[in-house]
Formats: structure tokens, sequence, C-alpha cells
């Protein structure tokens, strides 16, 4: 699948947010990433549905149908699920560490006609979600501990990617594999490389001058990546 980068809207200039958002967009962005945190399930509060709904309809009076990827870190998550689909969420992640009944969640995201996703935290076992795999459209690898934009990566991701590419190729489904925190130029390829081909990236995008050359710059380290796997 063609990659993907998703701006996280965490490191955007709030009160710009339409306008940064259009600009990221404009510069190749393929989702924007809508981190959306509770100060309960991680210690911070972010978003909720009413400036994702704000977002949606000031990107279709645009006439841009870029897709908004939300990603819930809140506990419980349920209702949530359906709030964020109302306000425009076309796919919508939650984290295998907030759902008691997570088979039950996917189905719900999936019946609010969205793309269905799990997160999983840094020490979380890719095991866990072995059993929902044909209700999975993408799976989000926690490079960092979720809370706060920019940490520092944590190395144990790229190996927790591969175990998971091997069984997305096993499952022979057509599942996303995302990656977040820490995600810049320099460790884009790597991760290409070990089987992710979703990256979200705040910092290293919103606090660049020229988004243009900072996503040519991370599509030329991926494509370099994925030639060096074809050969």
């Amino acid at each position: 699948m063609k990659p993907w980068i998703a701006p996280s809207i965490l490191s955007a200039d709030f009160a710009r947010l339409g306008e940064e958002v259009r600009n990221v967009i404009d510069a190749g962005a393929d989702l924007i990433h809508f981190d959306v945190m509770d100060n309960h399930f991680v210690p911070n509060l972010t978003f909720g549905p009413d400036v994702c709904r704000s977002l949606y309809l000031h990107l279709q009076e645009y006439g841009i149908t870029t897709p908004l990827d939300v990603h819930l870190m809140v506990e419980p998550v349920d209702q949530l699920v359906e709030s964020f689909a109302e306000a425009g969420a076309k796919w919508i992640t939650v984290h295998q560490e907030a759902c008691p009944h997570l088979d039950r969640t996917l189905q719900l995201i999936q019946s609010c006609g969205c793309k269905a996703g799990v997160a999983l935290n840094p020490a979380t076992s890719p095991e866990t979600i072995k059993y929902v795999m044909e209700k999975v459209d993408l799976v989000l690898v926690m490079s960092v501990n979720p809370g706060f934009g920019g940490q520092t990566f944590i190395d144990s991701a790229y190996e927790k990617i591969a175990q998971i590419k091997r069984m997305i190729q096993a499952s022979g489904r057509d599942i996303r594999l995302e990656v977040d925190g820490g995600v810049n130029v320099t460790n884009v390829a790597r991760l290409a490389s070990a089987g992710a081909d979703c990256f979200v990236a705040g910092s290293a995008i919103f606090k660049t001058p020229d988004y243009r050359e900072t996503l040519s710059a991370f599509r030329a380290a991926m494509d370099s990546a994925i030639y060096q796997i074809t050969e």
C-alpha cells in the first residue's frame, strides 16, 4: 500500500487551526491525525467532538476531503466513538488497554461507517489483538508513551512493527500499520523498512518553516526504504 503521512494537529498552532490543516494538506498530507486525550487514560486534555466537527465542516467549505484520523486516548470509549463518527471522523482508533470488550468496540466503529483501528502502548504485546484481526482496518504502534507530543522515540517499536507486519500478512487482509510518537525524517526510513505504512508526525512537521519541503523529505526517505525492500 502507498505510504501515508498523517500530520498530528497536536503540534499545530491552535489559533490558526483551520489554516494550518489546509496548508499541510496542500503540502501533501494523506490524513489529518486528531489526538483525543481525556486526562484520565492519559495525563493530558486535548480536543472533543465539537472541535472535530468544526474542522471537518471547515474543510468541507474548501472542498477538501482529506480524512480525519481520530485517535481516542480515552476511557471509557464507546460513547465517544459515536460522537466522533457523527463529527466527521473517517478513521477511529481506540486503545486495546482502554477497551474491556475490544471486539464489540471495533464492531461499533465499523457500524458507524468508519474504519476501525487498535492502538498498542509501548509495553503492550501484539498478541493482545491476535483474535480481533478480522475486524481491524489499522493497527497503531505507539512509539512513545501516550499523553504528550515531542517525546523521544522508543527503539523497541521497530521490533514490534515487524512482528505486527507479519501478523497482518498472515491475516491476508489490507490492514494499515501506523506508527505514532517521535517519528521524524531521520527514522522514517527504518520504520518503513520494518513494515509501517502510515506515519504520524507532529512537531517534526508543524514546527518546520516549509511543510511542503518537510513532507517531500519524508516521502524521499520512505521511498528509499521501500526501494531497498523491493530490491
